[in-house]
């Protein structure tokens, strides 16, 4: 028979990841629904939910760390070694908007918590550990340019694939427009040849 502590703690993880089952479904469908729908959708009570998550912001981040973890799967799962950089660099984003898409109110919603700096970096350092792979490759193999700098070309690469995917949303850009945009944008940013 397993230790009471490990039952406890077992317990715990179960409660925590329906709570943020519950949140991931809840929060999309009704943004500014209360903490009270969001347990009762997961099966605990409000003290459970504050137990784990003792704000909405934090809920909301611990959200963005699994979204992220999601995205991360998705965009190892789109093979970035293979084939041109150009290529595997735009399954990635494409892999990554596909991830986003499914839940694009809670996406816009997470974006809008405030964090700082460092806490914004580090949520994004595993999506632009993958990028920079690509782009290095691509600049090792001569498909890109090598005049900029690296942690230059992430970031804008990170911005424009938000830019895209704005524009998408809000139909500013219909969208295969916006992909198209997105990738002749990128081309010339990184001087593919």
């Amino acid at each position: 028979m397993p230790p009471p502590a490990r039952n406890r703690r077992a317990d715990a993880r179960r409660s925590r990841d329906a709570i943020l089952d519950a949140a991931t479904r809840v929060l999309d469908a009704e943004p500014d629904a209360g903490l009270g729908a969001v347990a009762d959708a997961a099966g605990v009570t409000r003290q459970t939910v504050y137990a784990h998550f003792p704000s909405r912001e934090r809920l909301l981040l611990a959200i963005a760390e699994r979204l992220t973890e999601e995205t991360v799967a998705a965009m190892d799962a789109a093979d970035p070694d293979a084939g041109p950089a150009a290529d595997a660099l735009m399954r990635l984003l494409d892999a990554a908007a596909a991830t986003a898409g499914r839940h694009p109110v809670l996406v816009r919603r997470i974006s809008a918590v405030p964090v700082g700096p460092r806490v914004d970096h580090d949520r994004h350092a595993p999506v632009a550990d993958r990028i920079r792979r690509v782009i290095e490759r691509g600049r090792s193999g001569g498909e890109f340019d090598d005049r900029l700098p690296v942690g230059w070309l992430v970031a804008a690469t990170i911005a424009l694939a938000h830019a895209a995917s704005e524009e998408r949303q809000t139909g500013r850009v219909p969208g295969g427009a916006a992909e198209d945009a997105l990738r002749a944008s990128l081309l010339r940013l990184l001087g593919a040849s």
